[in-house]
């Protein structure tokens, strides 16, 4: 899916409400939620924390909500957990004690996670809050911007080319100012070529894009599975660089084409 840029008022919450996993579908208190923002059936491409991509889903399914689903799931395995362990009061209390525990633990790995796409010693809420306000300012691709971050780029140039539109100066200068800023950070840190490799081992150049893989399917039902084949060996090593043609055939912007496609941009749930 794609969905619609959020508007710049819809401010990303503080560091401990961070959003963006990926995950598998959940059970959440009789609603299905998908447990990620790039999900099995609908990976965030052009950058919305309020992404879904689920017909009258609500915000509730959205991918920066993903944490509080988790949560709100997570309470109802405990409140299934806790008769099973009413006799015993020591087990009672570390069960609770787990639960308590559940949102600064929630928190944590999400500082973490936006630390390693960064790659950065420590989480910093305020690059982390800035840079995401202008992925949405210049409407650019999930995957694609962070892979080319990774390289850790001396300007601005190459991150374009995962905007899904023309961006203005204002943006470009707002962009490039945060550019050397985190530059300088990660020079301060350690070495360059060190952390742009690690980075890539966190920010997957290839990922799951529907518009690709819905020929596949269409293919398949012929008994033609070589789409299928390649998809499969694209998508198991997608961290690594591949060949040119793989590049050129994967690794891309949607076409706008596939914007408001319905199977593809968006679907219905019956779940």
């Amino acid at each position: 899916g794609g969905g619609g840029a959020a508007a710049t008022t819809a401010r990303p919450p503080a560091s401990r409400r961070l959003r963006g996993a990926r995950g598998r579908r959940a059970r959440l208190a009789g609603q299905a939620t998908a447990a990620g923002g790039e999900e099995p059936f609908g990976f965030c491409e052009l950058f919305d924390p309020r992404y879904q991509p689920w017909t009258g889903g609500g915000e509730h399914f959205s991918f920066f909500n993903q944490p509080a689903a988790a949560e709100a799931n997570y309470h109802m395995f405990w409140k299934a957990l806790r008769p099973l362990v009413s006799h015993n009061d020591a087990a009672i209390a570390r069960l609770d004690a787990i639960k308590e525990g559940f949102s600064d633990a929630m928190s944590q790995a999400f500082e973490d996670m936006w630390a390693r796409k960064l790659g950065l010693r420590q989480f910093d809420e305020t690059l982390v809050q800035e840079l995401l306000q202008l992925m949405i300012a210049s409407k650019a691709d999930y995957t694609m911007f962070f892979r080319k971050l990774s390289h850790i780029p001396t300007d601005i140039d190459g991150l374009k080319q995962s905007f899904y539109a023309p961006s203005s100066a204002e943006i470009d200068a707002r962009l490039n100012g945060w550019l050397q800023r985190w530059r300088n950070r990660l020079t301060s840190e350690g070495d360059l070529a060190e952390t742009s490799a690690a980075m890539k081992r966190v920010n997957p150049k290839y990922a799951w894009r529907e518009w690709l893989v819905a020929p596949a399917y269409q293919r398949a039902e012929q008994g033609d599975y070589s789409l299928i084949r390649d998809l499969q060996a694209v998508l198991n090593n997608p961290y690594e660089e591949q060949s040119p043609e793989i590049e050129a055939m994967f690794d891309r912007l949607r076409p706008k084409k596939f914007f408001d496609v319905g199977g593809i941009s968006h679907y219905s749930c019956s779940s």
